[in-house]
């Protein structure tokens, strides 16, 4: 998966451009909205929940402790701005090309 302009690094980590699609049927990867990656999460945006399973969603698939995964804008928003600490923008485009995969190769 080609983050392109959807990821900014950053000396300590990375930034992802993020556009979620809250009160889907499952959590998952979509592929790419405009400049954004897009991602459906099944919590709805009611008290911060889709926001929390949002970053437990990333830090899960990219292999990081959560408390690295920060929602640093859009808390409110369907566009948002995630950081992710000790990883490049290789590191975690080759963790969701991998879990996007794995998902696509579960429903033929």
């Amino acid at each position: 998966m080609e983050l392109g302009k959807c990821a900014i690094e950053r000396l300590e980590g990375v930034e992802l451009r993020i556009h979620i699609q809250p009160r889907s049927s499952k959590t998952e990867i979509v592929g790419l909205h405009g400049e954004a990656l897009k991602i459906r999460i099944a919590s709805p945006p009611v008290e911060g929940q889709a926001n929390a399973e949002l970053c437990r969603y990333l830090a899960r698939n990219i292999g990081v402790p959560q408390q690295y995964v920060q929602l640093k804008w859009g808390i409110h928003s369907r566009q948002k701005r995630v950081f992710i600490a000790g990883k490049t923008i290789a590191d975690i485009e080759t963790a969701l090309t991998k879990a996007h995969s794995l998902r696509n190769s579960e429903h033929p």
